[in-house]
This record gives C-alpha cells, sequence and structure tokens, in this order.
C-alpha cells in the first residue's frame, strides 16, 4: 500500500514512518519541520531510517501530491492544548479547516482510505463513573479538542463507496521516542523525577486519564490500514487499553516506583477540570490484530532506561525543542516563522 503520512518527523511520526515500512507500505512524509530541532537519542531499531519526506506545510498540500496515494494518515496538527489556546483561530485553520481540506482533495484524488488521529480529550469532563464509549457525547473544553470534534464531523460526510475515513481517539500518549516530547503528563512526569528526584503536584492530581503508549498508537494505525475495509468505514476508535485509565496521582505514583528515592506531594484541588475515564472495548472487539504491548509502569522504566543512557539532565529536559509551545514560540520570535506560522525564509 502507498501511503501519504503527515507529520512525519513528529513524537509519533517519527516511530510510525519505520513501523509501517517494516510491514511492507511504501511511504512518503510531509512534515513542516517545526520541531526539526529537536531528536533526544538515536535508537536503531525504533527508527532505522526516514521515508522520502517533502517539507511542506499541511495548509499547502495540493492535489497532485495525492496520485498514486492508497491511503493517507494524518497526524500533522498544532499537538496539545497549550498550543492550541495561544492562538484559537489559528488552531482552527491548521487543526480543523486544513485537515478537512486534506481529506477532500484526498477523496477526489482517489484515495481509499483516511486515518485522522483524534484524541480521547474530545470528552472533556465525563459526567459520571461509567467510562467514556465512542457513542458518548464529547465535552470539549480546549480549542484543541474542539477542532478534534470539528474535523471528525465534517470528515464523516465525505465517506462514500470509495472513500473510507477512521478516527483513532488516542489516549493521552507517552514513552520514548527520538523525537521526543516532554509536554505531555507521563513523560513530564518521568524528566521531572529524573532531573529532580522528587514530584511536587501543584493539584491533588485526582482527575482521570487514559493512557496509551506511542508504540501502541503506531499499531493501531497499522492495523487499521490493514483491516478489512468494513471493519474501519467511517468508524471511530478509542485507542488505548482499560488498564491504562489512572487518576494523574496515580501516574506520579507509578513514575516515583521507577526512580528510587523520588518524593510525590500534592496540592489542593486544582483548576483544570478535565476528567475522563474510557472505554477501549471497541477496539479491542473490532479491530483485527489490535492488542496494546505497553501499559505505564513498563513506559516509564522504558524512559529511564533511556534518560540513564544519555546522561538526562535539566538542561536538556527543559531545552525548547521537546516543548511543542516552547519551540514555536521561539521559531516565531526570532522571525524564522511569520504570526500564521509560516516559514519565513
Amino acid at each position: 500500500m502507498k501511503l501519504l503520512v503527515t507529520g512525519v518527523e513528529g513524537y509519533i511520526g517519527c516511530l510510525l514512518a519505520p513501523y509501517l515500512q517494516a510491514r511492507g507500505h511504501e511511504l512518503v512524509g510531509f512534515d513542516t519541520g517545526y520541531y526539526r530541532d529537536g531528536w533526544l537519542f538515536s535508537d536503531r531499531e525504533l527508527v532505522p531510517g526516514f521515508p522520502r519526506t517533502v517539507n511542506r506545510d499541511i495548509r499547502r498540500i495540493e492535489a497532485e501530491d495525492l496520485q498514486g496515494v492508497d491511503a493517507v494518515v494524518h497526524l500533522a496538527e498544532l499537538s496539545n492544548d497549550p498550543l492550541g489556546a495561544n492562538d484559537p483561530e489559528l488552531t482552527h485553520q491548521i487543526n480543523h479547516a486544513a485537515s478537512v481540506r486534506l481529506a477532500t482533495l484526498a477523496r477526489d484524488a482517489g484515495v481509499k482510505r483516511f486515518v485522522y488521529t483524534s484524541s480521547c480529550s474530545v470528552y472533556g469532563v465525563a459526567e459520571g463513573a461509567e467510562p467514556m464509549t465512542e457513542r458518548s457525547p464529547t465535552n470539549p473544553q480546549t480549542a484543541y479538542a474542539v477542532c478534534k470534534t470539528l474535523v471528525e464531523r465534517d470528515v464523516t460526510q465525505l465517506a462514500n463507496a470509495n472513500f473510507s475515513p477512521t478516527y483513532l481517539r488516542n489516549a493521552t500518549a507517552y514513552g520514548a521516542s527520538p523525537r521526543m516530547r516532554f509536554d505531555i503528563v507521563l513523560n513530564n512526569l518521568c524528566g521531572i523525577a529524573a532531573t529532580t528526584g522528587k514530584i511536587v503536584m501543584t493539584s491533588d492530581g485526582t482527575p482521570w486519564r487514559p493512557l496509551v503508549h506511542v508504540l501502541d498508537i503506531c499499531e493501531a494505525i497499522a492495523c487499521t490500514l490493514e483491516a478489512p475495509r468494513d471493519a474501519v468505514h467511517n468508524e471511530v476508535f478509542n485507542v488505548g487499553h482499560d488498564e491504562d485509565n489512572y487518576q494523574v496521582r496515580e501516574i506520579a505514583q507509578i513514575v516515583a516506583a521507577a526512580y528510587p528515592g523520588c518524593e510525590v506531594s500534592f496540592g489542593p484541588a486544582g483548576g483544570d477540570n478535565r476528567s475522563y475515564r474510557v472505554s477501549f472495548a471497541k477496539i479491542h472487539n473490532q479491530l483485527p490484530g489490535f492488542r496494546c504491548s505497553w501499559d505505564a509502569r513498563k513506559g516509564a522504566a522504558q524512559l529511564r532506561k533511556v534518560f540513564d543512557r544519555i546522561g538526562m539532565d535539566a538542561e536538556l529536559f527543559n531545552a525548547r525543542p521537546f516543548t511543542r509551545l516552547k519551540q514555536l514560540k521561539y521559531l516565531t520570535s526570532t522571525g524564522q516563522l511569520d504570526p500564521k506560522l509560516f516559514w519565513t525564509c
């Protein structure tokens, strides 16, 4: 299968590309290159090489780029809540409008499948104790999450007999990637534990968050591409497994256990009211071949091993390329990006 993968140089993408190539797929990558400065470690087993990559903003992909492509995997968006809140209107232009435009171009070019990486953050603040399923109402609390719901809504209308979109609502990602991110919860706490020896929570840590390892996200994408059409046509899947629903305080305790002697303290109830538990029964029951190979404890141990190998210190942990908002603010403040986040040179 010939694939076009957007965001191929990012946290997920740099692992996904070789993962799919190892399964026999032909890839062309697209990436605008915002985060190319950040490369935390090298691992030839995880990333043996990159596909041919076109350096272009997703807002500037054209119909000819999609000729002969069998499926699109769309990762490239402004990738978390703080980044989305920095400029909500621009977030909508990139994450919503450009994503729907890409799906429309793909359909019109004869692309058969479109895999969209959505997010469990669409559930926002869950009412009641029952885990959220794909049929539960969405309640997005941020521009990032709102855009995810809008893309799902609008791309659903594009589906037809020849164009099969699928929406993968990933739990919060974690785990080691050369193009590392430290602005997601388990990775951030591991970095704090490694560099300070203590985790000081500013809230009581009671909100619930589902987690999923980055390599399990890659597996979900691969299984979606390879599944029979009827199994994935216009379907939504929560990506993760039920055992990786945690309260944030539990995540902190799991991380501390990976760093003997690390102390954990908690504060008062915080202002972030997002809290949701998620059911992952559908993906395990309906997506052929999918299973999760990781859990939070195994992921924390993986990060500990990487950090020990590279000599993780506070300077490296706090370096701008590993936090999305820091990096984009740097690129705009130095004039490398214009206010609309297009490259100036």
